[in-house]
């Protein structure tokens, strides 16, 4: 392509004045190319910044009477000096801007919120995910704020705010509480650094804001979660020894109840007293632990309800008035409706405590699809159908700290003597079993409601029937093996069947259980605790089977999983909750063996 004098100058760097001689030379060296006119004069400067050219200043004379000196090189030099460095600015200004439209731009698009603040918290600047975060409508309703009473819910998190911002000039993973627009509060976690304003030297705060409310509920209801499975392994732990030692107390002292007479009867029966309400503690601890087991039916729980009404009349008194709204299209649940019954009670009790002076309670029941704002607040809901069983009371009501621990066992806030503290983690445990879910909402006051979702079922509803015990007599002649981990307990089952005619074979573990199947025949029934080192009861049934392939089982233990949930036994399979008294170990085992005694 042509390269005319200016290309010449742009690339050399230098200033040229050239007269057609000189011209005439670059042409000849190749350095440059005729274009257009030939001027009589001709001067060029180099714009430079740095050492880099960006472009040039040229003049040309076509007159024979205007010649340029070096005194106009000078001259066009400084100008071409003067331009460069106008230009430079203009595209360091153009530059900064894109700059700042680019930053603009991140800022407002930004996920976070970003803002600057003055020293006493007031806002300056703010982006729209800050707008929407304190769920205003415009950025100029939130800088009108006054940041300690319509922002921080607490001021004195306002001034630590400050304090830190004082000692270290910066702010890292503060978390403070603000205040919505409709009151409702978000935890918020700031990071952000002390600027300097160039003119004044005014100090400000340039801040991210994250919301992390729905992050902290559920770290919450994790660790709620997680306390509560511990708790609940615990309790069933517990509940399983104890259950262990009230089988010994409570078998022994049935025992001496038929023999003894006078003052020692008297004294046996209080023991034995003490033995049930020991009894009925330890079976709270396994519904709260979920390991208790249950007798899972389609229910309707409308039905359970109005049977229950006229229970519950008289258990609340006459200064509080019970109100049932059941819904007529209520669809039904699959659970075990005596346990119902029981959840029931316990809510219905609970909030007649609550009100000493009187007051109402409304049993609610309707049909729900768990999906909106329940989920948002408790993310472990499985979405669906669901039936809701509300109670609701209009007592003294119960401040946040007293709702994180009420399902928890023990926890009670009633007098001493008032309560076991173990009604509302039965609930807890009960409902947890049946798939369900329980939540509280109280406000001091207010009263409280209990609310519970189970699963919604397609089925009709069974007929629940009595249930029916093995009349007749108890007695025996069959070989029974009796395989128990625990001494006392062993020891007090054998003697038992041995004085109704059984004839007893027992051991301590399953392997020894095994060895002595395999050279005893026949063997008409094996009992067995569920739970044992090394072989567990059910594994030892199946190879128990194959040696006696017509042996009748019957399952013991002072707890047992849940026979659907965790696998533990076979629907239908023959099984005694300990402690149990010796007359219903009778009548379950005549009733596996068959109605027909077997006795000589």
């Amino acid at each position: 392509s042509a390269r005319g004098l200016t290309e010449y100058v742009v690339r050399s760097g230098e200033p040229l004045l050239a007269s057609p001689e000189v011209f005439a030379d670059l042409v000849r060296c190749r350095e440059a190319d005729q274009i257009g006119a030939p001027s009589v004069d001709w001067l060029g400067v180099p714009l430079k910044v740095g050492n880099t050219s960006i472009g040039a200043v040229v003049v040309q004379s076509y007159n024979q009477d205007i010649r340029f000196s070096e005194k106009d090189k000078e001259i066009l030099t400084f100008v071409s000096q003067q331009l460069a460095s106008a230009i430079e600015h203009k595209r360091h200004e153009e530059a900064l801007r894109r700059s700042e439209a680019r930053y603009r731009s991140l800022v407002q698009s930004a996920a976070y919120g970003i803002y600057r603040a003055r020293r006493d918290g007031k806002f300056l600047e703010v982006n729209p995910a800050i707008v929407t975060m304190l769920g205003y409508e415009s950025a100029d309703e939130v800088l009108a704020l006054d940041p300690k009473a319509d922002v921080f819910r607490n001021p004195e998190e306002l001034q630590r705010l400050m304090e830190e911002w004082q000692r270290k000039g910066r702010l890292d993973n503060f978390e403070i509480k603000w205040q919505r627009k409709d009151e409702t509060v978000i935890t918020v976690r700031l990071s952000g650094r002390v600027v300097s304003n160039e003119t004044d030297l005014e100090e400000f705060l340039e801040v991210i804001a994250e919301d992390v409310t729905e992050k902290r509920v559920l770290e919450d209801q994790f660790r709620q979660a997680q306390k509560m499975e511990a708790v609940g392994r615990l309790a069933g732990g517990v509940a399983h020894d104890f259950n262990n030692l009230l089988m010994v107390i409570s078998g022994y002292t049935e025992v001496l109840l038929e023999k003894l007479e006078g003052p020692l009867h008297a004294k046996a029966e209080a023991v034995q007293q003490a033995a049930e309400r020991a009894t009925t503690l330890t079976r709270q601890l396994l519904a709260f632990s979920r390991r208790q087991l249950l007798e899972l039916k389609v229910v309707d729980l409308n039905t359970i309800i109005s049977d229950m009404e006229r229970l519950l009349a008289p258990l609340i008194g006459e200064t509080i008035q019970l109100t049932t709204e059941l819904d007529p299209a209520l669809g039904h649940t699959r659970a075990d409706a005596g346990q119902l019954e029981q959840v029931l009670m316990n809510l219905v009790v609970n909030a007649k405590d609550a009100m000493p002076g009187g007051g109402k309670i409304i049993i609610r029941t309707s049909n729900v699809e768990l999906d909106g704002s329940y989920r948002r607040e408790h993310t472990y809901i499985q979405r669906g159908p669901y039936i809701m069983l509300s109670v609701s009371d209009t007592g003294c009501g119960m401040d946040k700290e007293t709702q994180s621990r009420i399902f928890e066992p023990f926890f009670t806030t009633k007098e001493k003597g008032k309560g076991t503290g173990l009604g509302l983690s039965t609930v807890y445990g009960i409902i947890k079993q049946s798939g369900g879910y329980i939540f509280a909402h109280s406000e001091i006051g207010h009263g409280t409601t209990f609310r519970i979702f189970l699963p919604r079922v397609e089925q009709p509803a069974e007929c629940l029937g009595t249930v029916k015990r093995t009349q007749g007599d108890t007695r025996g002649s069959e070989t029974v093996l009796l395989v128990e981990d625990e001494e006392s307990v062993r020891r007090l089952v054998r003697e038992t069947l041995e004085s109704r005619g059984y004839k007893v074979m027992e051991a301590a573990d399953g392997e020894r259980a095994l060895e002595m199947a395999s050279t005893q025949k026949p063997v008409q029934l094996m009992i067995t605790d569920v739970v044992m080192p090394g072989i567990n009861g059910q594994e030892l049934a199946k190879e128990i089977v194959k040696i006696h392939p017509r042996i009748k089982m019957l399952f013991l233990s002072g707890y047992a999983e849940d026979t659907i949930r965790q696998q533990a036994l076979p629907a239908g399979t023959a099984f005694l909750q300990k402690p149990f008294t010796l007359q219903t170990l009778l009548r379950k085992t005549r009733e596996v063996l068959g109605n027909t005694a077997a006795s000589k």
